[in-house]
């Protein structure tokens, strides 16, 4: 399967999460009507067409905390699965999985309604336990006690459906190549013989404290990883209604004129379960007909004939994709089947097993939804009412405080921002693109044309200030900056000795005379093979000196921060064939399923980015009522005085 979970299932919060992935990854769409309401995303994960909400997001993460509760037999807190980033693995998991998702459904993969009843089917817990059969009531409850309904866990399933068949599509067309194998058996079975001293700190020395002019010329070294950027203060004017203020009331001649308008829109269709038989020509269709009249069911019939039937359960007229199926068994009544069918592949026949009547739309049952949208209708008309306002104040002369307050705009102050839109703490401002473009195409004092910024939002950005990118002073960084200088000087100084030491032997001094001299042990080691027993014993810089180098060579490698290797490769044996080839075969499998998890993943990750994909953590942190998880090594705060 695509390994987009793969660093998420490290975490000790894996069970739980991924126990929930059926019932908490539901999907739903969504559209950000207000783009100024908090100047930043209304979702916390966009993904084209795809998103998570808020609300969704801590139902999910209600879910979670929940489980792990009942499977610990101990409070979990939002505060305990923040502190261990769980929320921001499942946002990263989840932005990569929409992401893909969306991208999928954009270029045309789509999967047959019959895989998501097999995978109802799969969930025993559905079913009567005495007669086996499926229990709509039970189906209900159970996604009703999970805050979940029907169509978003089939969602979940065709979502489901879709990434398992593109990772099976993937698995088929990738294979790894035989010699693979016997590359990593023939490296892991290759043994050497080598010598080798440790070469300390202590012997190389360490640098004496650093003069300004040697900090300063390192600072001027590192200008463009230290230099700042430049910085904009901005103040945006808003014309939407501010946050929290009510919306006026919708006089009910207004309502019951728009429900007449869109009383058909409103209303729930006609329902049908049915199921279809596909053969490719009339007589068989025919056939089939004739035996489903009989009384045989759709699925002997199917299986009588080598064929699969496909059921349909309570569905519109308008999901049936073929229209001449849809226009046949919406024409038929319960229990009836119908005369074969020309559909667009072959020929088709349907037997109808239930009939769900439409429910007109009734004014109490869509009154909210009729009085949100005459809301918004009306939000926006008052918007483009203070546009139009505010343009003619200034092309009368006034001021542009002056007609804000005249037509009752907002003036939202922006803290400091870079031209790519972070804060000074690097965190993101999370204001629209648009914003950003304006205040860093204006000079200060001076402020844009109105802007549209799409469904019905408007602003104008004014630049109050710019804070020009320049190199911060030496006192401001001077302690940061001389451990740097430090650790680079006495790294150089470790590393020119080691490399002093390691010319010596290369020069044709015996390696035990050259180890002597410098006050280190040698250490003689034969039959040495690159394996994490020998990692453990040895050292990264050890095996990579013994296994990089040729026979006869000489290494110098950095073995820690204050130490360095010098050695030399004795001997290189090849792998004896008897013990290397079963390996070989047993890796096989494993190398072609990292093979084709590697791959899988980097499509993945291309989907997502395709898709623009992107989460925010702080919306979801804001959502969760938790604070940000304190930094590793960030002081804790003093205790108040009693």
């Amino acid at each position: 399967m695509i390994s987009g979970f793969r660093d998420f299932a490290k975490s000790k919060w894996a069970i739980a999460l991924f126990a929930l992935l059926i019932l908490s990854f539901a999907v739903v769409g969504g559209t950000q009507t207000d783009v100024f309401g908090s100047f930043g995303p209304r979702n916390v994960i966009d993904a084209g067409d795809r998103s998570l909400t808020p609300a969704q997001f801590r139902a999910d993460f209600d879910r979670i905390r929940e489980n792990l509760q009942q499977e610990q037999g101990r409070p979990v807190s939002l505060d305990d699965l923040v502190a261990e980033n769980a929320h921001i693995q499942y946002l990263e998991s989840q932005t990569r999985r929409l992401g893909f998702l969306n991208w999928a459904h954009g270029v045309g993969i789509r999967v047959d309604e019959s895989l998501v009843l097999d995978r109802i089917r799969e969930i025993p817990a559905f079913f009567d336990q005495i007669t086996g059969a499926f229990d709509e009531a039970t189906y209900q409850q159970m996604l009703a006690q999970q805050n979940i309904t029907p169509l978003q866990l089939e969602e979940e399933f065709r979502d489901t459906a879709v990434s398992e068949h593109f990772a099976a599509a993937v698995a088929a067309g990738l294979r790894a190549p035989r010699v693979y194998g016997a590359l990593v058996a023939a490296r892991a079975f290759e043994v050497r013989d080598g010598r080798w001293f440790t070469v300390t700190q202590a012997m190389a020395g360490t640098t004496p404290p650093p003069t300004d002019a040697q900090l300063t010329a390192f600072l001027n070294e590192n200008a463009a990883q230290l230099r700042r950027p430049e910085f904009r203060i901005a103040s945006v004017i808003v014309f939407s209604d501010a946050p929290n203020a009510a919306a006026p009331a919708i006089p009910e001649a207004r309502i019951v004129e728009r429900f007449e308008f869109r009383r058909e829109a409103l209303s729930t269709p006609e329902r049908r379960s049915f199921t279809t038989l596909t053969v490719a020509d009339r007589a068989a269709a025919e056939r089939i007909a004739a035996a489903l009249r009989a009384g045989q069911s759709p699925e002997a019939v199917a299986e009588a004939n080598n064929i699969e039937a496909v059921p349909y359960v309570d569905q519109p007229q308008s999901a049936v994709t073929d229209p001449a199926i849809g226009t046949a068994v919406f024409g038929l009544a319960a229990d009836q089947v119908s005369a074969p069918i020309q559909a667009r592949v072959g020929f088709a026949v349907a037997k109808v097993t239930s009939v769900s009547p439409g429910q007109p739309a009734t004014l109490d049952s869509v009154r909210d939804a009729v009085i949100q949208e005459l809301q918004l209708e009306d939000a926006r008309a008052r918007v483009f009412s203070r546009v139009e306002a505010y343009e003619k104040a200034r092309a009368e002369g006034k001021t542009l405080a002056q007609a804000v307050e005249e037509v009752g705009a907002r003036v939202v102050q922006l803290p400091p921002f870079t031209q790519d839109g972070r804060l000074p703490d690097g965190q993101p401002l999370n204001a629209p693109p648009l914003i950003l473009q304006n205040a860093y195409a204006l000079t200060p004092g001076a402020e844009s044309e109105v802007v549209d910024a799409g469904e019905g939002q408007y602003f104008v950005v004014r630049l109050d200030e710019v804070t020009p990118a320049a190199l911060p002073t030496l006192a401001e960084v001077r302690e940061p900056l001389t451990q740097a200088w430090a650790q680079r000087e006495n790294a150089r100084r470790l590393s020119a000795l080691a490399e002093r030491l390691a010319t010596r032997v290369r020069g044709g001094e015996d390696i035990a005379a050259v180890a002597a001299s410098a006050g280190a042990t040698l250490n003689t080691r034969t039959n040495v093979q690159q394996n994490a027993e020998a990692q453990a014993d040895l050292g990264d810089g050890v095996l990579q000196g013994l296994f990089g180098q040729g026979r006869g060579q000489v290494f110098s490698s950095p073995a820690s921060e204050t130490s360095a290797i010098v050695g030399r490769v004795d001997a290189i044996r090849a792998a004896d064939p008897a013990a290397s080839a079963p390996f070989a075969d047993q890796i096989r499998p494993r190398i072609s399923q990292e093979f084709v998890g590697g791959i899988g993943e980097v499509l993945v990750n291309a989907a997502a980015t395709r898709s623009k994909a992107e989460n925010d953590p702080a919306l979801a942190l804001e959502t969760l009522g938790v604070d940000a998880p304190a930094a590793p090594g960030a002081a804790t705060p003093a205790a108040p005085a009693q």
